[in-house]
């Protein structure tokens, strides 16, 4: 992958499409709790129906594998037994792609 970078994100602070370019301002809880920008994601506007559906479909898979590693008895899938309403302590417990 030429030029990869990893930008880390907790959301989408602003989205805009001009002339066809989907401009995502994706965005870093600072240190105070506001968002401040991350990094920027440009991509066609074409290009959006397949991405969003990419993501869909992770997140899809992500459920799914929860409710699996919530389906044995309860505990969390790293067995730290994460209490009613917490969420599971996924470290470690699936992987996607090779």
């Amino acid at each position: 992958m030429p030029d990869a970078r990893t930008i880390f994100a907790d959301g989408i602070l602003e989205a805009s499409v001009t002339h066809g370019v989907v401009r995502l301002t994706l965005a870093q809880a600072g240190a105070d709790g506001k968002p401040l920008p991350a990094g920027q994601l440009v991509m066609p506007l074409t290009q959006l129906p397949a991405f969003a559906n990419g993501l869909v479909n992770l997140l899809r898979q992500v459920e799914s594998k929860m409710k699996e590693a919530q389906g044995g008895g309860g505990q969390s899938p790293a067995g730290n037994g994460g209490g009613e309403g917490s969420p599971p302590n996924l470290s470690g417990a699936f992987r996607f792609g090779s």
